[in-house]
């Protein structure tokens, strides 16, 4: 992850993805329950409105009873989302590292308000965690970690494995949890709502698969 981290700063900005898909526009009530504001387990039993597409480069598609993102273009940032709008929320899933390079990124985005204004909590199979800020204006994602970079974390399952990914976006802080274990907590009062969102991206040659199950948004 050192080894690469400044290619993947700028073309993670500079790639990052105008061509995510667009999702319907109707938000079906069977996605929201009384205990959460939204819940998606991809069964296939419930259409919530995630955005899926199959583009040169990345993929978004529901298989094997989860959010499947392949991306096979290195420094691409892919994601989808399921159209809605919140703004203080916990986000819970299960990310899996299912195929590809261990120097990758996956996870989590929050206050997304369009392809250059969001949010991006990410693990990598090779063990390390970041929190980045895409915004309009600035030509690379500002990581809001320590020293700006990737931070390593034995937390973090590595290789073909599973993490589960905990973030919290309440106010101006932004926190994260992996597998339990708390990484990261910082404040920044750039994004206040937008919808959520996951997302993948390769740093090497190959095609890095990662699978999303369960994801749950509920209120802090």
């Amino acid at each position: 992850m050192q080894t690469t981290l400044r290619f993947f700063v700028l073309l993670l900005a500079l790639l990052a993805l105008a061509a995510c898909g667009v999702a319907p526009e109707s938000e079906p009530d069977t996605c929201d329950g009384p205990d959460f504001l939204f819940a998606d387990d991809f069964s296939g039993e419930f259409d919530c409105g995630w955005a899926l597409y199959d583009r040169g480069g990345g993929a978004a598609a529901i298989d094997n009873a989860a959010m499947q993102l392949a991306v096979g273009q290195p420094g691409q940032l892919w994601w989808t989302n399921p159209g809605r709008d919140f703004d203080d929320v916990v986000i819970t899933t299960e990310a899996r590292q299912v195929d590809g390079p261990n120097d990758n990124a996956y996870g989590v985005i929050c206050r997304y308000q369009n392809e250059e204004n969001f949010y991006a909590f990410m693990v990598s199979g090779d063990g390390y965690y970041a929190i980045g800020k895409y915004q309009s204006g600035v030509e690379t994602v500002t990581y809001l970690t320590p020293d700006a970079q990737f931070q390593p974390s034995d937390a973090i399952n590595v290789g073909v494995a599973s993490n589960e990914l905990r973030v919290s976006c309440v106010g101006n802080q932004l926190s994260m949890e992996v597998n339990g274990i708390p990484l990261l907590s910082v404040t920044d009062p750039t994004f206040v709502t937008g919808d959520i969102g996951l997302a993948a991206a390769t740093l090497q040659q190959g095609t890095a698969i990662v699978e999303f199950d369960n994801v749950r948004v509920t209120t802090p």
